[in-house]
């Protein structure tokens, strides 16, 4: 599924060189920096801002705002904090390879790993110098995994995160994919890197100024994929057969059913951010948006209709929540969303 989601820079933004082996670089820490000191327990953590969500086994773990860091273990009933989260920096996104092993990242290039289902976190990655953040982060199991973030920031590790490599993201421009020919253009701009999504053995990058990028090789080599539009992208959802939506700013919809190299406009009839997309065992899908926008499909991808939540709430990332539900994150805190069949 997807990672979870996920960060999207602008729900975030309202609220508040060469490739170098690094470990957890962390310069002299001061102790009097919100960023070194643990995530307090809030009594009403589950209504503060949460900008992802993801499954870890049975569990439900959403993450956000101050360090927050939420458990569910009856499929989003019921919240709690988990028991000890090393920061209060904006932790954006949040991923696990399995019901024990876990990845959260946020502001100043922060990495959190977990391997007790979220209860207990330790930061193993810290850059408080770059002045940037990590949006996303993609394991493909307890060891391997990839984090991306704001002016191109991708680093990747091999050991499950205890140490980390932090490279400039390159990726052959479209012209270079059928032709061997250096270019001029082979090393992309510093463009934000907002989502990272798995899609069998492809993996897709959803990036700023209409950039999408795909790797067939477990992200050792990225080219880049036609863009049917110049506005940010915030996301990938994979459909099947090698079908894919990909969304972002003004209603932006998208649809490729050739792994990304032509792409098909779909009308939303909304000009709201896009930010999430999942898909449900029934075989609907679910865009969700800022505004509480939610674009609901029920025959995979092939009809949609737009249906607008009452408080008008972002919302940043969701999982499934059962029968025609889902359980979404965002500015609103935790919701439960019954979805409506079109």
């Amino acid at each position: 599924m997807i990672s979870r989601p996920a960060f999207f820079c602008g729900l975030a933004l309202a609220f508040t060189a060469a490739v170098a082996p690094l470990a957890v670089a962390q310069s002299a820490l001061d102790a009097a920096d919100e960023a070194n000191k643990p995530a307090e327990t809030l009594p009403l953590a589950d209504d503060t801002l949460l900008l992802d969500v993801t499954e870890a086994g049975a569990r439900l773990v959403a993450v956000g705002w101050r360090g927050h860091v939420l458990l569910s273990d009856d499929r989003g009933a019921t919240w709690r904090q988990a028991s000890f989260v090393p920061t209060r920096n904006m932790l954006t996104g949040v991923f696990f390879s399995d019901a024990e092993y876990g990845w959260a990242v946020g502001h100043d290039e922060t990495v959190l790993k977990t391997t007790d289902g979220g209860e207990n976190w330790q930061r193993v990655y810290f850059a408080p110098d770059t002045q940037q953040a990590l949006f996303d982060v993609w394991f493909a199991d307890r060891q391997r995994g990839i984090a991306v973030g704001a002016y191109g920031a991708y680093l990747t590790t091999a050991d499950g995160g205890t140490t980390w490599v932090s490279r400039k993201f390159a990726a052959l421009p479209v012209s270079s994919v059928v032709s061997s020919e250096p270019s001029d253009d082979e090393f992309a701009p510093d463009y934000h890197l907002n989502r990272i999504v798995a899609a069998g053995d492809k993996l897709y990058i959803a990036a700023e100024a209409g950039h999408l990028y795909r790797s067939d090789d477990g992200g050792m080599n990225w080219q880049t994929l036609p863009s049917p539009y110049e506005g940010s992208f915030y996301g990938v959802l994979p459909l099947e057969d090698g079908a894919l939506l990909a969304f972002g700013l003004r209603g932006n919809l998208w649809r490729s059913n050739d792994a990304g190299a032509s792409w098909i406009a779909i009308p939303t009839d909304t000009t709201a951010m896009l930010t999430d997309g999942l898909r449900l065992t029934d075989g609907a899908v679910v865009i969700a948006g800022l505004s509480g926008v939610l674009l609901v499909s029920p025959d995979g991808g092939a009809s949609w209709q737009l249906q607008q939540q009452p408080n008008r709430k972002a919302i940043a990332a969701m999982v499934p929540g059962g029968p025609a539900m889902v359980i979404a994150v965002g500015e609103a805190g935790v919701q439960r969303v019954a979805v409506a069949a079109p």
